[in-house]
């Protein structure tokens, strides 16, 4: 066990980990052998790649650490392993290696071989793999060869450490391996990380002069602060920030406009439930949970439908106004509007019919009725003739209109299980104001082709 003046340090560094701390430290001493594997599991941001680095490094054993997440390819981390212990190495003796005889690591069989080698009379050495899971095309065998290493290869001086997000004990293809969980943080465990370093309330500086002093200024930090954070967590982090870098994330980016109004003297530091009935609005929406390069404009607000129309694929957009067109246009009009070769020529819109038996015969206009139903053929024929070019063959769009089905842009009327059934009849689910939007994106002016 390390003494207890390093463990203090190393509890007052990561908070809330007192209990993972004493296991690694009481696992991995000098005076002691250590386990031959170990796998530490726990989600992200829970400080399991951090206080094993920190608990090796009091330790004073010789160890090595590979970022797996570094490595491309299986080759890659095995190679960068055996430099990694090299080096590691090098830096606890004065021992020095030809290297050029480890350059060289194409399996896992090859890296047995070089471990084995390197370590051989030496004392108690870890081998740390920080997010193996992660690692882009890993080998086959890569964790049950190394949760068997200290088994099978019989290297007593060498401990083995798999850090990985989610346990799967199948994977390692040997019974008895000690874990050790993170848990993710709590509510008050978070606050209480986050309280350590506060920031502060005011931009300006702190002069002799005024009647507050710098230890008025610290407490006062800290105390609206440990507010400020709970009430974050409970309106947004609780749902959308679950981690500790999601959650500090999140309150960096609504402190400064939430303080705003103590700094300029409207509130005073301890007016938290004015200031919290003065700010609700940065609580009641997700900005703060999306992460923005342009600022937000006034009139963002009124564009939900463009930025809801930036993950259609073009021919998509090109569809949907199709759809509507099958739907609200006759089909004896169909050669008028859309066969290029018909000689009778579409009235343009926009003119004013000022006569008096227009007026007399007033109609309902087409986009405020009910959609019609229609085959998919005519769909089709309609999509071909208002694309300004024929679609490649690698779109492919009867996987679009599927896609478009299950996101209720378009409706069957048919009875048919078949999605792509060319006896089923189709209608749209959206009206004009989406519609135009969508043929605005693509530069396709639908109200030229609606019939009146």
């Amino acid at each position: 066990m390390l003494p207890d003046e390093i463990l203090a340090t190393l509890n007052d560094r990561y908070p809330c980990r007192e209990l993972q701390i004493r296991s690694l430290a009481a696992l991995y001493h000098q005076e002691i052998s250590s386990p031959p594997t170990l796998v530490i599991h726990g989600p992200d941001a829970t400080g399991k790649s951090s206080i094993v680095k920190d608990v090796l490094r009091v330790s004073a054993l010789p160890h090595a650490i590979v970022d797996c997440r570094e490595c491309v390819t299986g080759r890659h981390l095995l190679e960068r392993t055996v430099a990694s212990c090299l080096d590691a190495l090098d830096a606890y003796s004065d021992t020095n290696f030809d290297t050029s005889r480890y350059s060289r690591c194409e399996n896992i069989s090859a890296l047995a071989v070089h471990l084995q080698t390197i370590l051989e009379g030496r004392r108690q050495f870890v081998l740390a793999f920080d997010g193996i899971d992660k690692q882009r095309e890993p080998p086959p065998t890569l964790f049950s060869a190394l949760a068997r290493f200290g088994e099978i290869l019989q290297i007593p001086n060498l401990s083995i450490i798999l850090t990985v997000t989610v346990a799967r004990p199948r994977q390692l293809h040997s019974p008895g391996i000690p874990h050790l969980y993170f848990p993710p943080y709590t509510r008050d465990e978070s606050i209480r990380i986050l309280g350590l370093d506060p920031p502060a309330i005011f931009t300006r500086a702190i002069s002799p002069s005024m009647d507050y002093t710098e230890e008025e200024a610290l407490e006062d930090n800290a105390w609206v602060w440990g507010r400020f954070c709970g009430v974050v967590w409970d309106s947004l982090a609780k749902g959308a920030a679950r981690d500790i870098v999601s959650f500090r994330a999140i309150c960096d980016k609504l402190w400064r406009p939430f303080v705003s109004s103590i700094d300029d003297g409207t509130f005073g530091t301890r007016d938290f439930s004015r200031l919290m009935v003065a700010k609700r609005g940065l609580f009641q929406g997700d900005d703060a949970l999306v992460d923005k390069i342009i600022p937000k404009t006034a009139g963002e607000g009124k564009k939900a439908t463009s930025h809801a129309l930036r993950d259609l694929p073009y021919y998509s957009k090109y569809l949907l106004c199709a759809a509507y067109l099958a739907s609200f246009n006759p089909v004896r009009q169909d050669q008028v509007f859309f066969l290029k070769s018909h000689e009778k020529k579409r009235r343009r819109k926009g003119g004013a019919v000022t006569t008096a038996r227009a007026s007399k015969h007033r109609r309902i206009p087409r986009h405020l009725l009910n959609p019609s139903p229609f085959p998919l053929d005519r769909l089709l024929a309609i999509l071909h003739a208002i694309l300004p070019d024929p679609p490649p063959q690698v779109a492919d769009i009867q996987t679009q209109i599927a896609t478009l089905t299950s996101l209720r842009l378009l409706q069957r009327t048919g009875a048919s299980g078949d999605v792509l059934d060319p006896g089923c009849k189709w209608r749209v689910n959206f009206g004009w104001d989406y519609v135009q939007a969508v043929g605005r994106n693509v530069g396709f002016e639908i109200a030229e082709w609606v019939s009146e």
